[in-house]
């Protein structure tokens, strides 16, 4: 195997003992470990230790070691002989609110060898976290929830496993990126007081745990890396976020956007960093409108009116008939509404300029997108005045934080040298899109970079990077929280917000509407 000099995997070849060298098989190793890796403790567990001098004489004392921060010093998680055709894998983990995905790699030679996502089971409890915490409050409730999500993760760790053809003896070390609820649920820690003033969550830097304590199917050695919490709102997926942007190296100012079940952003550079989070993502998650859902096969991401005669092109992904409108979609959809004049500056629709695609029932007015004899579901795909007003307020309260958090640091927006988009919203958002609603502010469409799943992407990297672990902690550090509940003049700029693109119309000069 190819060893990774930067990660957490080492080939150690050390002297045979003798008469003259009688140090013990564990010490010998240990000293050569805190060699390599220039620290002052090795930690091994007494399982591991039983295996050491079988393992030393059947491989001449030529082996592959992965060692993994724990408590202050280093911990030994395996020891396999020097030519053993098997090697240590890990386990990226995105620890979603409506989405988990799984990322294995191989930690010797950093390669991704599968990845996969599933519901998270703990969508049966409640759609979103309140429920889930207040399902929790009881032990019977919180073992319950816990067990749900950790039924969730074996189930389709076995499952990357078997397509993989790796044993699972060979996963070794997991990382876990995911907000400070989503954690506590995982181990079944007490979440009461996150959602409660003053919003205290049990722990914040919980470093790592054996994987058995929890029952994740696993190596019996292996360990669990949990991303630290910077408080109730502020999560372990964000710090990974940022690691992955490397926004917190760079000279320059930028802005992190993960848009899910809140908006969470960070503003800053290499010397300090602001973050801030709200309640922006439901109706761009599915959790608003009947036909909003997640990205995936026959699902809406791109909407064109052509403004000749208001017709409508449809994309979905994988090309399938409609079923469902994503994020994305809906931003397309609002941004082309807007400017074929099928909505005006309050996001009301216009019934002389929908045409036949205008629908009431019960005194509520709908626009299909697509009829029914075009979609997957043999039903009209339609998009309520509920629902734009709904998309109305989410877009709104973007714009909000990212004007607030700019507000407060002093800066404006065309300071920013890079506007980081993260999460499946991120993929397929269209920047110019989100700018003609008034969602994101009018700068150069180059400014904009979609990250992806930074969540995973930063979980991944601490998997093989021992220096990306090393920055974690610096990271949590530098960041001040700025408590948006509490902000009067965020309520103030929210409801300035709440037209198309703007009261203000100065703050978006290149949103032209067609007369």
């Amino acid at each position: 195997m190819m060893e990774n000099h930067s990660g957490w995997v080492t080939a150690i070849r050390m002297s045979p003992p003798s008469l003259k060298d009688n140090t013990a098989d564990a010490d010998r190793l240990i000293d050569e470990l805190k060699s390599r890796f220039a620290v002052d403790s090795v930690a091994v567990d007494l399982p591991l230790l039983r295996q050491l001098p079988r393992l030393f004489r059947d491989s001449g004392y030529s082996v592959r070691c992965l060692c993994f921060k724990d408590q202050g010093g280093f911990r030994l998680l395996g020891v396999k002989a020097a030519n053993d055709p098997s090697a240590f894998f890990g386990m990226a983990v995105d620890l979603g609110t409506t989405r988990v995905v799984l990322r294995l790699i191989n930690l010797e030679t950093a390669a991704e060898i599968h990845e996969t996502a599933f519901d998270n089971p703990q969508i049966r409890i409640g759609p979103d976290i309140l429920e889930r915490i207040h399902f929790a409050s009881t032990d019977e409730g919180l073992q319950a929830i816990q067990r749900l999500i950790i039924d969730g993760l074996n189930e389709n760790i076995h499952r990357v496993f078997d397509k993989s053809a790796v044993e699972i003896a060979d996963l070794y070390l997991l990382t876990v990126s995911g907000n400070t609820s989503m954690v506590h649920l995982l181990l079944a820690l007490p979440p009461h007081h996150i959602i409660r003033e003053p919003y205290i969550p049990a722990v914040n830097i919980l470093g790592t745990i054996p994987a058995g304590d929890i029952g994740i199917f696993s190596n019996d050695n292996a360990r669990i890396y949990l991303f630290p919490n910077v408080g109730s709102y502020f999560g372990g997926d964000l710090i990974s976020g940022i690691l992955y942007s490397g926004l917190h190296r760079k000279e320059e100012l930028s802005i992190l956007v993960d848009v899910g079940t809140n908006a969470e952003v960070v503003l800053g550079n290499k010397d300090w960093l602001v973050a801030c989070a709200g309640a922006a993502g439901p109706a761009l998650e599915g959790g608003v409108s009947k036909i909003g859902t997640t990205a995936g096969p026959g699902v809406i991401d791109r909407v064109i009116i052509h403004p000749h005669d208001r017709s409508i092109d449809l994309h979905t992904i994988d090309e399938l008939p409609p079923k469902g409108i994503c994020g994305s979609g809906m931003i397309d959809m609002m941004a082309q509404l807007f400017l074929s004049g099928m909505v005006d500056i309050r996001g009301r629709l216009v019934p002389e300029n929908c045409g036949n695609r205008l629908k009431e029932t019960g005194g509520i007015r709908r626009i299909v997108l697509a009829w029914a004899k075009d979609s997957a579901t043999g039903k009209d795909l339609a998009i309520s005045q509920v629902d734009i007003d709904s998309l109305i307020r989410s877009k709104a309260a973007m714009y909000t934080i990212l004007s607030t958090i700019a507000r407060y640091v002093g800066i404006t927006f065309h300071d920013l040298s890079r506007f980081y988009v993260a999460g499946t919203f991120g993929s397929f958002i269209n920047p110019r899109s989100a700018i003609t609603i008034g969602m994101i502010p009018d700068l150069p469409e180059t400014t904009y970079q979609t990250l992806g799943n930074s969540s995973l992407g930063g979980a991944a990297l601490v998997l093989t990077s021992r220096a990306a672990l090393d920055e974690v902690a610096g990271i949590r550090d530098r960041i001040t929280y700025l408590e948006l509940n509490v902000n009067q003049e965020f309520m103030n700029r929210f409801s300035a917000a709440k037209f198309l693109p703007h009261t203000d119309p100065s703050l978006f000069p290149s949103v032209r509407i067609a007369k």
